[in-house]
């Protein structure tokens, strides 16, 4: 990924984890500033769920919380 250009790049990228340490930690594991990208917000605990249609929103994961951490490419801010 480091040969790809920047303009290829998600704009955000969001991973899960059941525990906060490997969330924490997959900034730096996969150099993610070196990629462009810095972190946003906090790293919390989350229930996903899916809206598809007008319907009731459906729980993802059968409703177990994720810590969830989203990288955002710095050129995304400008």
């Amino acid at each position: 990924m480091a040969d790809e250009k920047t303009s290829d790049q998600p704009e955000r990228i969001t991973v899960l984890a059941r525990d906060f340490t490997p969330a924490a930690m997959e900034f730096h594991r996969r150099n993610m500033s070196e990629k462009g990208y810095r972190m946003e917000g906090q790293i919390v605990q989350r229930k996903f769920q899916m809206i598809e249609g007008l319907g009731a929103p459906k729980d993802l994961f059968d409703g177990e919380s994720f810590y969830a951490v989203t990288f955002v490419r710095k050129s995304a801010d400008k």
